[in-house]
């Protein structure tokens, strides 16, 4: 299913992203392209960049810690059940929680607190303490097999493994499943497996999400004044065309996801 035009342009959009973070100590990158309709793997590149200190590891099948890339499925679940609405207000200001083995005290990326903020600013901005939340609104084991239903098959261990951390990304997965669970949020709420072969017979699909709420979260992220407290109106983000888009930062900023 590769598309040689799409593949050479992926190839040549990761060079250049390398030589403009060269002198940020960034050496390897990695992408997939995956076609809404049909689930074609148009373009698919594990490791790029000459500077690459690992160039036989598969970067778009590694198993990477998600960050804040989880977050859209976490409120899309959260305002299906009717808990939040993207109006909704949810407080965005320290919070200390008993975990059990002692207290989980999330932080926000910029360690800076918003106060109250609608469910729409939350998401977009990338807040966490709001994520947070929002994750005891609706539950860790609810959040992890919605997960799983959306193709995040890494996530193998039930709720309480990952405990609230699970809002803000601290499970570990891969780029083509992420990119095949946003695939799902552009097809209104409906799963599919990807397609490697033109010969293949198309993947059983399934609906992993109700289509309103998948409008809204899509909705959400392709809002450029809601993305505005913590991007700014000017960023790579903000296209000229409507694009729904996604970024994420594992723990100590070894790596960062965009899916859209």
């Amino acid at each position: 299913t590769l598309d040689a035009r799409v593949q050479s342009l992926v190839v040549e959009a990761l060079r250049r992203q390398l030589t403009d973070l060269a002198g940020s100590s960034v050496r390897d990158a990695a992408a997939v392209v995956l076609d809404n309709a049909t689930g074609d793997v148009l373009a698919y590149v594990g490791s790029a960049g000459p500077a690459s200190r690992a160039r036989e590891v598969d970067g778009a099948a590694a198993l990477r810690q998600a960050g804040s890339t989880l977050k859209p499925f976490l409120y899309g679940l959260a305002i299906e059940r009717g808990y939040l609405t993207a109006a909704s207000l949810l407080e965005d200001s320290p919070v200390h929680l008993d975990t059990g083995v002692g207290l989980y005290v999330p932080q926000n990326y910029d360690r800076d607190f918003k106060g109250t903020v609608s469910v729409r600013t939350a998401l977009a901005s990338s807040l966490n303490v709001p994520a947070v939340r929002t994750l005891i609104l609706a539950g860790v084991e609810a959040l992890r097999d919605r997960l799983r239903a959306f193709g995040y098959r890494s996530l193998d261990q039930p709720g309480e493994h990952y405990g609230y951390s699970l809002a803000l990304g601290s499970a570990d997965v891969s780029l083509l499943d992420q990119a095949n669970a946003y695939r799902a949020l552009a097809n209104g709420g409906v799963w599919s497996p990807v397609r490697w072969r033109l010969d293949e017979a198309a993947g059983v699909s399934r609906r992993v999400l109700s289509a309103a709420a998948a409008h809204i979260v899509s909705d959400i992220l392709a809002d450029p004044a809601a993305r505005a407290p913590t991007f700014g109106l000017d960023s790579p983000l903000a296209t000229a065309y409507w694009a729904a888009v996604k970024t994420g930062t594992s723990k100590n900023l070894r790596d960062n996801w965009c899916l859209g």
